[in-house]
């Protein structure tokens, strides 16, 4: 994202000054200020990282948001919620023969400490997965207030934390709606393809569902476009068409297509560690300021 900014609308914690330049979102391209940091931690918000479509960046997302947010000082723990154990892995942590999120689940282990694993990233926690999660939902199904098994699990370590993120698998099923029953908030990655854009329609509805019946203080935190490619014209105009119908809720931070992302994933660490100075680790950071700008991160 360009540093350079022009008057307009502004949030709390953005360096505003004049200029000429617009981002790609179309909007002005502005800078936000590093938070300041926090007197006290806890109680964490909660924020659940979702998409139905596979392959959007919401692994990716979470593992360098998180880093980027323990950077700035904030105590961060990320769930792996998906059986593929990605989170897992690009993190560098172990998921087999060891405590994950399936047992805490299914009450083999009562205490959910015992799951959480530090990562390379001081302040930032990690509860990992592994295939075993597939099989949850069908022990779950019988459990009475099966959607809130989550949310009991999280609720004795929020005072730890300043933020949990939740990395949902690609799908609406019971796991996902667990996810959004105990977040705050959610945020969309959206791949800037026209397939991807195709699904948000229902993951929103699924979302209003979810604040209806069963969440009534979940919010859309906003949609990051991820996997932009200012070279090709469909990338500029998926965007254009996000921006068009969910405005302000789309980030004016924008994460580009770039092979630095899975070779991170190979070394098992962020792209703010592996490689600081891309200009994808500085999206990340610019990403985790306008969350904290826009109130969704204290």
């Amino acid at each position: 994202m360009s540093g350079e900014t022009t008057t307009g609308t502004e949030l709390p914690g953005m360096t505003a000054t004049p200029g000429v330049k617009n981002g790609p979102t179309g909007r002005p391209a502005r800078e936000f200020d590093a938070p300041a940091p926090l007197d006290q931690h806890g109680p964490a918000r909660i924020i659940a990282l979702c998409n139905q479509k596979g392959g959007v960046g919401k692994t990716t997302t979470t593992i360098s948001l998180g880093a980027s947010l323990a950077e700035y000082g904030r105590r961060v723990l990320a769930i792996d919620f998906d059986p593929q154990g990605a989170l897992s892995a690009g993190l560098g942590v172990e998921s087999h023969d060891t405590t994950t999120i399936y047992d805490l689940l299914l009450g083999r282990e009562k205490d959910t400490r015992a799951a959480i694993q530090r990562t390379s990233v001081p302040g930032f926690d990690v509860i990992p997965a592994n295939i075993d999660l597939s099989a949850a939902e069908v022990h779950l199904i019988n459990e009475v207030a099966r959607e809130q098994i989550l949310a009991r699990v999280l609720r004795p370590v929020l005072d730890d934390y300043d933020v949990v993120l939740i990395d949902c698998q690609p799908s609406l099923g019971l796991l996902t709606v667990n996810a959004l029953t105990a977040a705050h908030g959610v945020l969309i990655p959206l791949e800037c393809e026209y397939f991807a854009l195709r699904g948000v329609a229902l993951l929103v509805e699924t979302i209003d569902k979810v604040r209806d019946r069963l969440n009534p203080a979940i919010t859309l935190d906003g949609i990051i476009a991820t996997m932009y490619d200012p070279r090709t014209l469909h990338s500029r105009e998926v965007l254009e068409r996000v921006v068009e119908a969910f405005g302000d809720r789309v980030f004016e931070t924008v994460i580009g297509r770039t092979v630095k992302f899975p070779d991170a994933s190979v070394a098992g660490t962020p792209i703010t560690t592996y490689a600081p100075d891309h200009p994808a680790a500085k999206a990340y950071r610019q990403l985790a300021r306008e969350l904290v700008a826009r109130g969704a991160v204290a």
